[in-house]
This record gives structure tokens, sequence and C-alpha cells, in this order.
């Protein structure tokens, strides 16, 4: 009965930590903007959240993310990280390198208003999460409590 009860707060609590990934690679490609060379990164969210939920198994608990496919032989392997833990993996939570929209002279790939508009997105969905997550306590807690 009660795994039934978290089941959901379990999915939501993978996908906000997902989220708090993407935020923080979307926010190092901002950093990055003026960096000659630099190739911006991001994860498919909806991809990674239905593998930690498909392992069954909660983020954060030492497993690593899936690895990004390797799509040209000059790139260099990503680093990881395990979500929860300090960056010192060999693999950002499965970062891949994002499509150049716009050509550069440096060669950075970085577009700013894309990733400004990523940013924000994601900042409003990682709000909206927690929403749900706090509403969904404070259900169960009244449901407990016999209110």
């Amino acid at each position: 009965m009660i795994n039934k009860m978290t089941e959901r707060l379990d999915f939501h609590g993978n996908a906000l930590l997902l989220r708090a990934e993407r935020q923080r690679a979307i926010a190092s490609n901002i950093a990055n903007a003026d960096t000659p060379g630099y190739l911006a990164r991001d994860f498919d969210f909806a991809s990674a959240l239905q593998e930690s939920m498909r392992s069954g198994q909660v983020l954060g608990q030492q497993q690593e993310l899936p690895k990004a496919p390797v799509v040209h032989p000059s790139h260099m392997a990503l680093p990881t990280v395990q979500v929860g833990q300090a960056r010192t993996g060999d693999n950002p939570a499965a970062l891949g390198y994002t499509v150049q929209t716009q050509p550069s002279v440096d060669n950075n790939s970085v577009d700013l208003d894309r990733e400004r508009a990523n940013f924000v997105d994601n900042s409003v969905r990682y709000e909206a999460t927690l929403r749900f997550i706090n509403g969904s306590a404070k259900t169960m807690l009244s449901a407990i409590q016999g209110q």
C-alpha cells in the first residue's frame, strides 16, 4: 500500500534531480557563451526520465544516467556525473552536444537566445515539480491526520 503512495513521489523526485542536472548544463552553456571552441551540451530529459523509471531505481543512489552516444570519431568521451553526487565521474547526466544553429567565427556552438529560453522553461518546470511534490506531501499528511 505504501509503495503505491510513494511511486508518484519517486517519479517526481527523479524528475526533480534530472531538472537540476539539466539546469546545471544549461547554466554552463550560458557561462561559456564567449569561450572560443566551446560546444554547447544538453541531454534529452524525456528519455533520461524514462530510463530512470524503466530501471525502477530512484536517482541519486549511486547509479549513473545513460551515456550519450558518440556521433563523430573525433569527439572526446563525455565526462559523467552521478545525479546527487559531486562531478567526479566520467559522464555528466548523459550529456551530448547540441546542434549548432548559428555558425560562428570562433566555433562556439552556444545560441544564447535558445539557452536562455531553455533555462527559463526548465526553471518553470522545476518549480512546478516542487509544488506538486509539496502538494502531494500535504495531501498525505492531511489524510494521515484525518482532516
